[in-house]
């Protein structure tokens, strides 16, 4: 009779090992992110590739990043969850992840880009800043004048 809890421990290595199999995916995305590059340079064109919306396991995953490696800028962003946006080593080229508030992942995406767009400020938030920074203008000027 064979140990049952050897066999279970046994289907979980192997579905670990199974999970991190490249699909293959890795390298037409790479092309693809190349082709958008190319797009980019030539006319400011922009481009995102969704992984999740296509199989991608950890081992397309290895791949991608060492190709793509990391670059110089990171950013974290706390707001409903958490995003994290990478630079590439390969500039133009961004990673963007987004985790809801439990930390799991919502999605993935490569940008192609100069700025992904989520470190960009909106235009609401550039006009809310303006007036931020004149009432503390106003706070600060209104202050000295009393002595302050």
């Amino acid at each position: 009779m064979r140990n049952s809890s050897k066999s279970g421990a046994d289907l979980v290595q192997l579905m670990g090992a199974v999970a991190n199999l490249p699909t293959g995916n890795a390298l037409p995305i790479l092309a693809e992110i190349q082709e958008a590059l190319g797009r980019l340079i030539e006319s400011g064109t922009t481009a995102v590739i969704d992984l999740g919306s296509i199989p991608f396991t950890g081992g397309d995953e290895k791949i991608l990043q060492e190709i793509l490696g990391d670059g110089e800028v990171n950013a974290v962003l706390n707001a409903m969850g958490e995003s994290f946006v990478q630079e590439t080593a390969i500039p133009g080229v961004w990673r963007v992840d987004h985790y809801d508030l439990q930390g799991k992942t919502q999605a993935r995406f490569i940008e192609v880009t100069f700025i992904p767009d989520i470190l960009r400020t909106q235009p609401e938030d550039a006009l809310r800043g303006h007036e931020m920074l004149a009432e503390r203008l106003n706070e600060r000027t209104g202050a000295n004048e009393k002595g302050g």
